[in-house]
C-alpha cells in the first residue's frame, strides 16, 4: 500500500516557451508504491511536466521535490542520482550498440553488482534475452522500447516516469507494455505514466491528473471517470 507522504511533490510548477505558457501553477504528488497517470490531450503540458521533474528544463516557477528535498533545476544526471528515472517518448537509445550494451548503460553510475539486475530485466522481458548481442537500431519499435524500460530498470529508479509508453506501438506489444506495468506495479514500483492509451494507463493508476491546456483541470482516482473513456476524452481532451 502506498505511503500517505509524498516521495515526489511539484508544487505551481510554470513554464513558458518563449511567450507560450506550456504550464501553468500546476501542483501534483506521487507517494511511495503509487502508480500515477497523467492524462490530457497533445499539447497540454504532460511531456513538460516530465522534463521538468527530470532536469532537461528548468523552471520559470514553482517548486519540485524528491523526498522534501528541491531537485527543481539540477541538471538531469544529478536528478537521475536521486532516482527519479525517465523513459522518453523518442526511447533516446543507441541503436548502433547491442541490447546488452544499452542495458548496461542504465547502470552507469553504479559501482556494485549489476548481473541481478540485468537477470531480473531478461525475466520481465524474455524477448530480449534473445536478442542480447543483437544492434537496437535491427528491432521493432515495441522491442526497442523494452530496452529503453529496460535500461530504466537497471538504474533503480525510486519513481519510474513513463512518456507515451505504447505510442506507435503494434497492439500486441502496447499488450506487453501492460503486462510489464502491472508486474512492476505489483511488486512495489513508484510510476508517474503519461499515455494517450486511456485505458492502458487508467487500468493500473491508483490516481490520476489531467492537463487541460498547462493547468490542472481534474484529479482523482480511476474509478471517478467510469469506463466510458470515450466520454473522457470528450470532456477533457477536445
Amino acid at each position: 500500500m502506498a505511503s500517505t507522504e509524498a516521495l515526489l511533490s511539484v508544487s505551481g510548477l510554470a513554464y513558458r516557451y518563449g511567450k507560450a505558457a506550456a504550464l501553468r501553477g500546476v501542483s501534483l504528488e506521487i507517494r511511495p508504491g503509487e502508480v500515477v497517470a497523467l492524462l490530457g490531450a497533445n499539447g497540454a503540458g504532460k511531456s513538460t511536466l516530465i522534463n521538468l521533474v527530470s532536469g532537461f528544463l528548468k523552471p520559470a516557477a514553482g517548486d519540485i521535490r524528491m523526498q522534501g528535498q528541491a531537485i527543481g533545476g539540477m541538471p538531469p544526471y544529478q536528478v537521475f542520482r536521486r532516482g527519479v528515472v525517465q523513459v522518453s517518448q523518442g526511447r533516446d537509445l543507441f541503436p548502433a550498440m547491442t541490447v546488452r550494451d544499452n542495458l548496461e548503460l542504465g547502470a552507469v553510475s553504479r559501482q556494485d553488482d549489476i548481473s541481478t539486475d540485468l537477470a531480473r530485466v531478461y525475466d520481465y522481458f524474455p524477448r530480449l534475452r534473445e536478442r542480447l548481442d543483437q544492434r537496437v537500431a535491427t528491432l521493432s519499435g515495441g522491442e526497442q522500447q523494452m530496452v529503453a524500460i529496460g535500461r530504466a530498470l537497471m538504474g533503480r529508479p525510486r519513481v519510474l516516469l513513463l512518456d507515451e509508453p505504447s505510442a506507435g506501438l503494434a497492439p500486441r506489444f502496447v499488450d506487453e507494455i501492460g503486462r510489464i506495468m502491472g508486474v512492476l506495479k505489483d511488486g512495489g514500483a513508484t510510476m508517474m505514466i503519461v499515455e494517450q492509451n486511456l485505458a492502458l494507463a487508467l487500468g493500473h493508476a491508483d490516481r490520476y491528473y489531467i492537463l487541460r491546456d498547462g493547468a490542472l483541470a481534474g484529479a482523482g482516482v480511476p474509478s471517478d471517470l467510469g469506463d466510458d473513456y470515450a466520454a473522457v476524452a470528450r470532456n477533457y481532451y477536445l
